[in-house]
């Protein structure tokens, strides 16, 4: 079921680039100064979507994650998810439990049960989160990085064990892009100083020299010049990080009559065209790969009013 299924102009682009897989059990820290538990708001309004700009409008404010879930993170989610028994551990790989969908017998969909599915091999080269004396760890240098590896389930399944959810496809594309035109999230350029991508030849060897790694810190491109590299702010017109490059980033749509599912913003194995806010990429559920990660969104929970005169409100006055 491991089937990857790319756009037509993607398919040699991603093979040519992820057979010679650079797998480190140890990288340099870098510390960029950005915070992966920080959220921005994403407020209500209209918005062009996709690469014909057609006007959409999202009716609700939301939040979304500044940067993409890190290996640190995750690893912690993995530690408190197991000691509630929400995952188990068999053979090497974390599992869990998906309720299951509707299925159209559609053509060439695949039906998806209720039962336990794959969420990360953490024993697979290119996890970085692995598990050492019972309790999930992070190789050294990696705890900054996206978390990559993990399917569709175990992104999905971090999101709910946080009371969080992983964004749809449109509340992801007004969050890369605002409310203009912009092809990237941080304007109409692009070059090896705004991301981690194909052209970029990766921005830690740059720094280290050699093969370091594949995906880079959250937040690495934010205006700091790192030994002689200086790097271009590519934050989304929200404040987002990362929206273009790196990793792929896994959403929440389940369209009736397929069971793909579907991700937005290119990774470090493709080039321009994959990093425009439109560009677009899916694969079954069980999916997994070095380039691709997640980020989550949330409701934002307005406050209820307090009525003066309630017990509360006299509380708070003595």
């Amino acid at each position: 079921m491991k089937k990857l299924i790319y756009l037509a102009f993607v398919l040699v682009t991603f093979a040519s680039c992820s057979t010679a897989v650079i797998i480190n059990e140890e990288t340099p820290s870098v510390d960029t100064g950005v915070n992966p538990d920080s959220w921005a708001v994403i407020p209500a309004g209209p918005f062009y979507y996709g690469m014909h700009a057609l006007p959409e409008s999202i009716d609700y404010d939301y939040e979304m994650m500044i940067t993409d879930v890190t290996n640190l993170q995750y690893s912690n989610y993995l530690n408190e998810a197991l000691a509630k028994e929400t995952i188990s551990i068999v053979d090497g790989n974390v599992m869990g439990f998906y309720p299951g969908e509707p299925f159209d017998n559609y053509k060439h969909e695949w039906e998806i049960k209720a039962g336990d599915y794959l969420h990360m091999p953490f024993t697979e080269p290119g996890c970085h989160v692995k598990m050492l004396d019972g309790k999930f760890t992070v190789d050294k240098g990696f705890e900054n990085h996206p978390v990559v590896m993990v399917t569709w389930y175990g992104a999905r399944a971090y999101a709910q064990f946080y009371g969080y959810r992983l964004p749809t496809e449109k509340e992801w594309a007004k969050a890369a892009r605002g409310t203009d035109l912009r092809a990237y999230p941080w304007g109409d350029e692009i070059n090896e100083h705004y991301t981690n991508y194909g052209s970029s030849h990766n921005a830690l060897q740059r720094l280290y020299g050699g093969n370091i790694s594949r995906t880079i810190p959250v937040g690495y491109f934010n205006g700091t010049t790192y030994g002689d590299f200086e790097t271009i702010d590519n934050r989304s017109p929200y404040g987002l990080y990362d929206m273009g490059g790196n990793v792929w980033q896994w959403l929440s749509d389940d369209y009736s009559k397929v069971h793909y599912r579907y991700m937005r913003g290119g990774s470090f194995t493709n080039y321009e065209y994959n990093i425009f806010v439109w560009a677009r990429n899916d694969a079954g559920a069980d999916f997994y790969n070095i380039n691709i990660g997640f980020r989550c969104a949330r409701d934002i929970v307005k406050a209820e009013p307090v009525v003066e005169g309630s017990e509360i409100t006299e509380e708070i006055a003595e």
